[in-house]
C-alpha cells in the first residue's frame, strides 16, 4: 500500500522530535503578548497530536481558553534540528492517557503524580509543521496550507 506525502512527512517529523526532551509551548495571553515556557516532552511517538502535562489552574490554560492558537518549538543544536509546530490547544482529563504517558520526568512539577486531581493534558492538534534545513539554510514546511 503506497503512502501519501502526508504520512511520510508526518513520520519525518516524529523522527525530527524524537528525543527531544524538553520543548517550549507559546501561547498568547490576554493582552496580546506571547509567553512560552518550557514543557517535559513525554517519549510518545508523534502521530499528528502533541500531549503535555498541565495543572488546570495555570497561566497557560487561561491562556488557551482565550486563544487555543499555540506554537510549540522543539531544538537540538548539537543533532542541527530546529522545529517548529503550530497548532489549537485543549484541556483534556483522560486518565488512561496520562497513565500512558507518564514518566518520572514529569515528577518534580508535578509531586502528587498522575493520580493528581489539578492534573490534565494539554493536547495540540498540529496544525503546520516547519524545520530549519540546513542544506538550504532556510524554513522547510513539512505540514500545512
Amino acid at each position: 500500500m503506497p503512502t501519501t506525502e502526508q504520512e511520510v512527512n508526518m513520520k519525518r517529523l516524529a523522527m525530527m522530535i524524537r528525543g527531544i526532551s524538553v520543548a517550549m509551548l507559546t501561547s498568547r495571553g490576554g493582552d496580546g503578548s506571547l509567553h512560552s515556557r518550557p514543557m517535559v516532552s513525554p517519549g510518545v511517538e508523534f502521530d499528528g497530536t502533541l500531549w503535555f502535562f498541565t495543572q488546570v489552574g495555570s497561566e497557560k490554560v487561561a491562556e488557551i481558553a482565550l486563544n487555543p492558537q499555540v506554537n510549540v518549538s522543539y531544538v537540538s543544536a548539537a543533532e542541527h534540528r530546529y522545529v517548529s509546530l503550530s497548532g489549537r490547544a485543549s484541556l483534556v482529563d483522560d486518565p488512561e492517557k496520562k497513565k500512558e504517558i507518564w514518566s518520572p520526568e514529569h515528577r518534580p512539577w508535578f509531586p502528587q503524580g498522575v493520580d493528581d486531581p489539578e492534573l490534565k493534558l494539554l493536547r495540540i492538534d498540529v496544525e503546520r509543521a516547519e524545520y530549519w534545513d540546513m542544506l538550504s539554510a532556510a524554513m522547510a514546511q513539512l505540514l500545512g496550507p
